[in-house]
């Protein structure tokens, strides 16, 4: 049986229906709930990697905090510095990230974790 890993914000209507539609396919879902347990910066590093970003495209530059934190992406910040900000702010983390084995996408439209399934 494929088995998928979702770091997953019960809150996020997209996190919620990315993961539905997990359950729809019959996939064993292993969940992780980003902002209680945040993924470590190697993990989050792996993560940028498998998806061929950089951190920076990781960020959720709308919420409050990335203002309140006086960011900006095109900061001359090198990816450990941005990996750091996000696993010390997990809330900037951009949801849902899904893995199945090797692969990762990022939920957004939910209907593109179908791509790696």
């Amino acid at each position: 049986m494929t088995q998928a890993t979702i770091y997953h914000n019960p809150r996020c209507s997209k996190s919620r229906k990315t993961l539905q539609i997990l359950q729809d396919q019959g996939i064993s879902i292993h969940e992780i709930r980003y902002l209680e347990t945040p993924p470590t910066r190697d993990e989050l590093g792996a993560l940028c990697q498998a998806m061929a970003i950089e951190p920076q495209q990781l960020i959720r530059t709308g919420e409050s905090l990335f203002k309140e934190l006086g960011l900006s992406i095109t900061d001359p910040k090198s990816r450990i510095e941005w990996l750091s900000i996000l696993v010390d702010n997990p809330k900037l983390i951009e949801r849902p990230i899904v893995r199945v084995c090797e692969q990762v996408v990022i939920g957004r439209p939910p209907e593109k974790v179908l791509s790696i399934l």
